[in-house]
This record gives structure tokens, sequence and C-alpha cells, in this order.
């Protein structure tokens, strides 16, 4: 990969968008190489969380606008393509590894969107934030209308992306989209030391499924159905070595030993159908 930088230690993946001299702004190999490295930190189990981050003094500055006012121009007869942004947030939204975001900089348009499927958004206090779709001419991008009022409210999603303002880091604290302000050195040290506590506190299985029952169901329309899911999940895991695991670490008061895989041994649970992506013709 030449636009994303993966680097694994330990028991943490870092994911770095590298190309520093357009402030890390997406084009499309960075777009096709952002949905494959959910792909391999799922498929590692030495991995037990990502985090995200920008190489320079960027996150990243949105899509990259460098051939001009046809950017967004797709042509008249692809009323099937799907917004890229959109794909690497949903890759990210269904990731078996807890995200990270380590803002270290600008995060404009689609960079602003993409924080927001992960888990834990922390920031530089150099770093800014931008909705500004509305100011290019199009909507949203890569999913944020869901996403973005669940975390920050409608009003504020709505004075977010209809002013297209850049508001400072103080603001998206107070407003709920990062959880905490770090000076620019200590960032990635307070990343990391989150990350640690994830891997040591949360067993893979429970830590994937966990971040599935809060995410997938946000949006379910009655408690009931979060209860079906939720219950079979607690019967599943409950027979596990790991519950077991769990329970006798706590009674020794010594940090468990987790053996279970996110990705070979997620029990089949019923989720709620997933719907496919389609515009009707």
């Amino acid at each position: 990969m030449t636009e994303v930088d993966l680097r694994v230690e330990g028991r943490i993946a870092t994911v770095t968008l590298n190309r520093p001299d357009r402030l890390n702004a997406m084009n499309p190999a960075m777009r096709e190489q952002l949905v494959t490295v959910f792909d391999e930190t799922d498929a590692d189990d030495s991995v037990r969380v990502v985090v995200v981050t920008g190489a320079g003094r960027g996150f990243c500055a949105g899509a990259d606008v460098s051939e001009g006012g046809t950017a967004f121009s797709y042509g008249h007869d692809d009323t099937r393509l799907r917004d890229g942004g959109g794909r690497i947030v949903l890759r990210a939204f269904d990731s078996l590894k807890p995200i990270i975001a380590a803002v270290n900089g600008p995060a404009v348009g689609f960079g602003a969107s993409f924080i927001l499927p992960m888990d834990f958004r922390l920031a530089s206090t150099n770093a800014r934030f931008g909705v500004v779709a509305a100011s290019r001419g199009i909507v949203p991008d890569a999913v944020s209308s869901w996403f973005l009022p669940k975390i920050v409210g409608v009003a504020t999603a709505l004075d977010w992306s209809l002013t297209a303002r850049i508001f400072e880091a103080e603001e998206a604290l107070s407003r709920g989209l990062v959880a905490s302000l770090h000076q620019p050195d200590e960032l990635m040290d307070a990343a990391y030391e989150l990350g640690e506590r994830i891997a040591t506190a949360a067993a893979p299985v429970s830590a994937a499924l966990t971040r599935r029952l809060i995410w997938r169901m946000a949006g379910s329309d009655h408690p009931m159905h979060t209860h079906r899911v939720d219950s079979a999940a607690i019967a599943a895991l409950g027979r596990t070595t790991d519950a077991a695991e769990g329970v006798n670490a706590w009674r020794e008061k010594r940090p468990p030993e987790w053996t279970l895989s996110a990705i070979a041994d997620l029990p089949d649970l019923p989720w709620p159908s997933q719907p496919q992506f389609h515009i009707p013709t």
C-alpha cells in the first residue's frame, strides 16, 4: 500500500493516512487501501485495537479535488455509483476490532466523516473540523448524515452541515464529537494508552460483539430487537472458555488471558437483516 501505512506493534495496529503533501486528501488509491486495511486488521488475531491517524500536519483534508470543478462529476448515466467514502465508513463500521481516531490536524469533509464510525475520537489541540459538503454543492458524504446526529444531536449536525464552517477542537470537544484533547506530542501516547486498556479489559469476541450491538442496534425501533440479540450472545458466550476465564481472573485478582478469536469464534446471532446497496432505476 502506498497511500496508507499499516504498522502492528504488540496488540495495536496503527493505520496512518499517508499523503502528507496533500494533507492526506483521499484519492481512489487511498479509498481502496482503506477498505483493504480493515480486512487485514480483522484477520490478524494479534491485533486487538486499531488506531487511525494522519501523516504530517493533517488528519485528512477530504476528497482530493485537484482536478477542479469536475471532482464530483461521475457522468450522467452512472446512476448506480456508490459514494466511495461511504464504502470506507461502512467497512470501519463492520470492524471486528475497536477503532480509536487520533485526529492530529485538520479533519474536513471526508476527514470529518471518516472518524464517525470509530469508537473513540481523540484530538490534538491543533485539530480543526469541517462538515463542508453543502459549500461544495453536494450533500454530506460517507453516511455522515446517519452517524453525526447520533453522536452530537440533530441541532449540532445541522449547524455544522449547513454553515459548513471550520470549527476548532474545543468546540468538537464541547459538542461531544471528540472525547478528549491532547497536546500534539502527547496525542499518540494517549491513543495507545487507551488502546492498551481496551486490549487488556475486553475479550476479543466480547469487544467485537459489543461494538456491533451498540452501533447496529442504535437505530432499532424497539429495545426488544436488541434483547433478542444480546440474549443469544450471552447464552452463546456464557459457555465459552473466555467467560470462565473472565470470572476466574476477576475472582483471583489477575489479568485475564483470552483465547478465543474475533475472526474465528463469533457466534451466529439473530441480527436484523442488513440491506444491500441499491438505487432504484
